[in-house]
């Protein structure tokens, strides 16, 4: 039976997460369903990152045996077409054989987008365009303070205080960067109570369930003069749960690529 790996994108709103549940929609269960439509057997698929209830993607990768005799392209047309509008399966390609989605993977990075009033003060509380994908904050954060603040989450941590393990106990994990920065719109600004888009970018060796979103809103407090960055390093070093300041929203974070060392040209061709 072939054995493909893919590359997907999906909208997280309407989902409970990647891994699949009982009497719940999730993006594998709704990978599988497609399948089982197209070829009339269970295909398991298997993906690098469990992403949380609300978070979306831009570059998840699974891996799945598919019975199918034809090619890769018409069988991304075929299960394209029977997946949900929120679902896109961008790219396929022949899984080499010791290759796995989760445990292959060296890096994953994920992007946290917020959206706060330009020049202070408080503006407005929703954007109607930009809302399932980002979160529109109460006022305007202080960027080198929390980016500042980062420093001492980079390097090899035990990041207890920040998130959940999925499997076992182990909370060790490594961050290779961590950034906030201000993304400039092409066009000046003329709205009334102008914004602008702020972007943390995160990547790691892997995440724990609920680190990004945690890390986030630890840093967020940092420039929202709520924490001092030495709060920040307290709050690591305690390995306690009850230590992280509230977790972000879902809706702003998005697994945007996944970094395979052995498998880096797998999505080159396909």
């Amino acid at each position: 039976m072939p054995r493909v790996a893919g590359l997907i994108a999906y909208d997280g709103t309407d989902f409970c997460g990647f891994q699949v549940q009982r009497q719940a929609p999730t993006v594998q269960g709704a990978l599988e369903d497609a399948l089982a439509d197209l070829t009339g057997g269970l295909c398991r698929v298997s993906g690098a990152g469990r992403t949380d209830t609300g978070v979306h993607a831009r570059g998840q990768v699974i891996a799945v045996e598919v019975p199918w005799r034809h090619s890769l392209s018409a069988l991304r047309r075929a299960w394209n077409q029977r997946l949900p509008a929120s679902i896109l399966i961008r790219r396929l390609a022949e899984a080499p054989p010791a290759f796995h989605p989760r445990f292959s993977a060296v890096e994953r990075t994920y992007r946290y987008t917020t959206w706060a009033p330009a020049f202070g003060g408080e503006g407005e509380k929703r954007f109607p365009l930009t809302d399932r994908f980002g979160v529109v904050l109460p006022r305007r954060p202080d960027l080198e303070a929390m980016n500042g603040a980062a420093g001492v989450l980079i390097g090899t941590h035990d990041f207890a205080t920040f998130g959940q393990a999925p499997q076992g106990d182990n909370t060790v994990r490594r961050i290779v960067s961590l950034i906030w920065e201000r993304v400039e719109e092409s066009l000046p600004v003329l709205d009334p109570f102008p914004v602008e888009q702020l972007v943390l970018t995160i990547t790691a060796n892997a995440f724990l369930r609920r680190m990004a979103r945690n890390l986030a809103g630890s840093l967020l407090a940092v420039g929202l003069g709520e924490w001092q960055s030495e709060e920040l390093a307290a709050a690591l070093k305690a390995r306690d749960r009850s230590r992280s300041a509230p977790p972000l929203p879902p809706n702003g974070l998005v697994l945007e690529r996944v970094r395979y060392e052995e498998y880096s040209d797998l999505f080159s061709t396909g």
